[in-house]
């Protein structure tokens, strides 16, 4: 990984780091989703925020939103055309994962197909690592 400090000139500077797909690599169609979700808000510089947070049935759950830009601290992830970024935390957990958007009957979203979960409970929304 290593360090950005990229910084508008109005702005302070932005301290995050840069990884690759292999702490998570996007499929086309949730790239698709992202691009599309970031336009409908008027958010071409976006990012998706992956939080991984205590919850959920097996014990851990995902958060997923959109945000306008990396905040300090964050891991960034550049795959197909969008940026992912994670706390150093939520990495550890997703590490090696595959974010995918799928639009079936029984609803739609983002799923993250993740090696490192132990265990999932039968909805689907959480894991245990």
């Amino acid at each position: 990984m290593s360090e950005s400090n990229s910084q508008p000139e109005s702005a302070q500077p932005m301290n995050y780091k840069v990884a690759d797909e292999r702490v998570i690599r996007v499929t086309q169609d949730a790239a698709d989703k992202i691009s599309s979700l970031l336009k409908r808000q008027n958010r071409p510089e976006g990012v998706l925020r992956i939080l991984v947070t205590g919850g959920g049935c097996s014990g851990l759950q995902y958060k997923i939103d959109l945000q306008d830009e990396p905040a300090a601290r964050d891991i960034l992830v550049e795959s197909k055309g969008v940026r992912i970024v994670m706390d150093p935390k939520s990495v550890l957990y997703v590490s090696g994962s595959e974010l995918d958007y799928v639009d079936a009957l029984q609803g739609a979203g983002f799923k993250v197909n993740n090696p490192n979960a132990t265990s999932t409970c039968a909805c689907g929304e959480s894991f245990s690592a």
